[in-house]
């Protein structure tokens, strides 16, 4: 069996651990790949994971390959959807290639250049890089925070990481939700936002958590 192979496994066991169904049963009907039993062996043969009955469990050599593998997949998900008019299934697939050919150095470009996304267009975190613990800033980030934004440009919402879910369906209220054009009017007292025909004022704690890219 190919590296591919253990790869594709080991990013399925992390997304099963984030969905509470890290298990042999699941992992066997979740998986496409042609003799999952063998991948298992091979990948357990290897030390990247250990069971226990029905648990599969990542070791920390496991866990180490599987977070660079599913960093990889979910840049590359966040930066074709914001570079190219791609359906979910184009997306997917072209991630499922790229998780395989970024090197590390191009990996960390890449996210500096998104401005550290914190997940992905389906919503799952993306595991950090030491790229996004640095204070400075080597690329200007193609996504930036609202408050980032140039005064009286028109700017489109990517993606929303709000403090609490109330917070998230005040803003849903107003129009305010990944994929609308809006427009930063005024930075204080208060920050002054167009959507439409529409006029909000926030505070800069609500657009500091809105994150958009230039249109």
């Amino acid at each position: 069996m190919t590296e591919y192979g253990q790869d594709e496994m080991l990013e399925l066991l992390w997304t099963l651990r984030e969905e509470g169904k890290s298990t042999h049963s699941e992992l066997l009907r979740s998986t496409a790949e042609a003799a999952p039993e063998r991948l298992l062996d091979e990948i357990r043969s290897a030390g990247l994971v250990e069971t226990s009955g029905e648990e599969i469990r990542l070791t920390r050599s496991g866990e180490e390959r599987a977070r660079g593998i599913i960093r990889r997949h979910r840049l590359a998900e966040v930066l074709l959807q914001n570079l190219f008019d791609l359906d979910n299934v184009q997306i997917e697939s072209s991630a499922c290639q790229f998780e395989h050919i970024l090197s590390e150095p191009v990996v960390e470009s890449v996210c500096t250049f998104l401005g550290h996304p914190p997940s992905c267009p389906h919503g799952r975190p993306i595991p950090k890089g030491e790229c996004c613990d640095r204070i400075r800033t080597e690329i200007r980030p193609l996504v930036m925070r609202l408050t980032e934004a140039s005064l009286g440009s028109v700017v489109r919402i990517v993606f929303i990481t709000p403090k609490s879910k109330k917070r998230l369906e005040k803003l849903s209220a107003l129009g305010i939700v990944p994929g609308s054009r809006i427009r930063l009017l005024q930075r204080t007292p208060s920050y002054v936002l167009q959507i439409d025909q529409t006029t909000v004022a926030v505070d800069r704690d609500i657009t500091d958590e809105i994150y958009v890219k230039p249109i």
